[in-house]
């Protein structure tokens, strides 16, 4: 497996994790092509929906400069829901089921075929579903690429950050960093969660405001 991959991961949901893909994206664009995935995609307007603009496919192919095309959005992501809810339960809804073996798949063959750099964002926290039986964990498991862990600056979120770091390290897996991402309206500062969270984990933490390009060193992460 290419070692220029990486899987973003969250330690829960909307905690900016597309915020960091998208940051990292474009920090790794100022060396050279990237490629960024979101493989699944829940809460999801149709591609000529206006309201599609402000879906994470839609920043993710900003992030790499690419117009929004039906070719781009299938590329960037395949398997799209219309309602907001886990991907195994958004599928059920429209008639549709997920398996493990296939979205692992179309990852490795992605990857496989990049002459780039590629960054996968997976859907909700760690231990989110995302089919009848399989979850984020999961998935990155079966990848075995390095992870990059998100989580917020909120009340909870120094716990939730190391408690879903603990569980990467127990699986054997490759935590390249964490990234503590602002939450807005937080009581403290993500720069101050950041270094919590650096006083009990020995890989690199890293801090990304709402507004930011994100740190340079972002990039040292894939």
């Amino acid at each position: 497996m290419s070692p220029r991959a990486v899987f973003v991961a969250g330690a829960g949901t909307e905690i900016g994790k597309t915020y960091v893909t998208a940051a990292l994206t474009r920090r790794l664009r100022s060396a050279g092509p990237v490629l960024a995935l979101k493989p699944l995609a829940s809460g999801v307007a149709p591609v000529e929906d206006p309201a599609f603009a402000d879906s994470d496919t839609a920043r993710l192919l900003a992030a790499q400069g690419l117009p929004v095309t039906a070719a781009t959005v299938a590329a960037c992501s395949p398997w799209r829901f219309a309602a907001p809810l886990a991907p195994d339960q958004a599928a059920a809804l429209e008639g549709r089921r997920l398996t493990l073996d296939e979205i692992v798949g179309w990852c490795r063959e992605r990857i496989a075929s990049a002459a780039c750099p590629v960054v996968i964002e997976g859907v909700g926290g760690l231990m989110s579903p995302i089919t009848d039986e399989a979850t984020n964990l999961d998935w990155i498991e079966a990848l075995r690429i390095p992870v990059t862990l998100v989580s917020g600056s909120y009340l909870g979120a120094i716990s939730h950050a190391l408690t879903a770091a603990e569980v990467l390290r127990l699986r054997g897996l490759d935590l390249r960093a964490v990234v503590i991402s602002e939450t807005e309206g937080a009581p403290t500062p993500p720069q101050v969660v950041a270094a919590a969270v650096a006083r009990h984990t020995p890989v690199p933490v890293l801090c990304v405001g709402r507004g930011e390009q994100g740190p340079g060193a972002l990039a040292a992460v894939v």
